[in-house]
């Protein structure tokens, strides 16, 4: 796409103030599900802007072969799966593509993979999507996720094995539906996942999303959330660990479009090791037609070696001033030594006070997980990191 075509696009000539210019704020960004709408990717977008663009991996070119793995509900417990096809209405309900791998995976994906939960119905236990990558070839995948109208349910979307994957994972919530889901990102060694997450909500509508992700050398996980009708609730969770070299991204984005609706965020990370690398940039949008929103974003970042980065960036843009409030926080710093010593001082030694100290940090949001066998498996990988760093 040419710059003329992407600034008339956005109601812009050639002579308009900012012309040419990147769009940076996230309610301006463009949307299309053809990759050929969107320009090459350039550092000057503020949405690569701290991402080597080295480490696409392909990911961002058409032509991606479809997703070659496993993929399958460990048990199916009355919940309704298929492949269906773009002329499906379920296909593109919940959003669009803003990035060009988003737009990669989706042109590229010819069928989603749909889990769908019946209206009224309700299901005390979360079910378990496996997906297993087993190639390094750059593969697309596209998710499906309903929340039929007044039910509950809540689905766990296990990523593990060796990918190069594009994804793109649509979530749609529907009139007095409350969905819980949670993706898990716990790649092999030399992995690189690109993802998008589109959470739409209907009216009464609540979701709690939560991201982990743990393994794979390149992780980009972009979750946004709009509001189709009064009354909804989302929160976003997130946890994240980075080793020596790994790279881990997640972009968040709220649409306050409606009035009366609530939404929280909360991230927190631990990093460790050279070159370890995180990035969590928060935008939320309170349209002037959402009076009455309650919104909150926090992200919280532990460093515990030298040689780590955290860049941590949380943006408002509010158009209207009749809201309950709004507000956001951001923090990252170092390993408290002071913490260290005095549970060295009571006879803890120096490993299981490290242990001790991070997985308090975490807990806020390992809380959040309601599924014991998921817990103890993020536990476990959360202390085998810190074992194979010495600490």
């Amino acid at each position: 796409m040419t710059a003329s075509t992407q600034a008339a696009q956005h109601g812009l000539s050639e002579h308009s103030h900012g012309y040419g210019v990147p769009v940076q704020t996230r309610s301006e960004r463009f949307s299309s599900t053809k990759l050929a709408d969107f320009a090459a990717v350039s550092k000057r977008e503020e949405t690569w802007r701290y991402f080597d663009l080295d480490k696409l991996a392909g990911l961002d070119q058409a032509g991606l072969a479809e997703f070659s793995g496993d993929i399958g509900l460990t048990e199916t417990n009355g919940i309704t799966t298929s492949w269906v096809g773009s002329e499906n209405p379920a296909f593109g309900a919940a959003g669009a593509p803003e990035d060009q791998p988003s737009a990669a995976a989706w042109q590229s994906a010819s069928q989603a993979y749909l889990v769908d939960f019946a209206p009224e119905t309700s299901f005390e236990t979360l079910a378990n999507l496996a997906v297993v990558g087993t190639s390094s070839e750059a593969e697309a995948l596209h998710l499906i996720v309903r929340a039929g109208a007044g039910s509950k349910a809540g689905l766990i979307v296990n990523h593990t094995g060796t990918g190069n994957l594009g994804e793109n994972v649509e979530i749609v919530v529907e009139d007095n539906a409350n969905l819980t889901l949670i993706s898990v990102q716990n790649w092999s060694k030399g992995s690189t996942h690109l993802a998008s997450h589109f959470i739409k909500l209907g009216r009464n509508a609540s979701v709690k999303h939560i991201v982990v992700t743990l393994g794979g050398d390149v992780v980009r996980v972009n979750p946004s959330a709009v509001f189709a009708g009064e009354g909804g609730s989302v929160d976003l969770y997130g946890l994240y660990f980075a080793d020596a070299g790994q790279y881990q991204e997640h972009r968040l984005f709220v649409d306050h479009a409606m009035a009366n609706c609530r939404s929280r965020v909360t991230y927190k990370g631990a990093l460790q090791g050279e070159k370890a690398h995180t990035v969590w940039v928060g935008d939320v949008l309170i349209r002037a037609a959402a009076e009455g929103t309650d919104t909150y974003e926090l992200n919280r970042n532990l460093l515990l070696t030298d040689g780590a980065r955290a860049d941590s960036v949380p943006n408002l843009e509010i158009e209207t001033g009749q809201i309950e409030g709004a507000g956001h926080a951001s923090a990252s710093g170092r390993f408290d030594d002071d913490q260290l010593f005095y549970l060295q001082a009571r006879g803890i030694s120096e490993y299981e006070a490290r242990q001790l100290v991070v997985r308090g940090f975490l807990n806020e949001v390992i809380q959040q997980i309601d599924d014991e066998a998921l817990v103890a498996e993020l536990t476990a990988a959360v202390e085998a990191k810190l074992e194979r760093s010495g600490s």
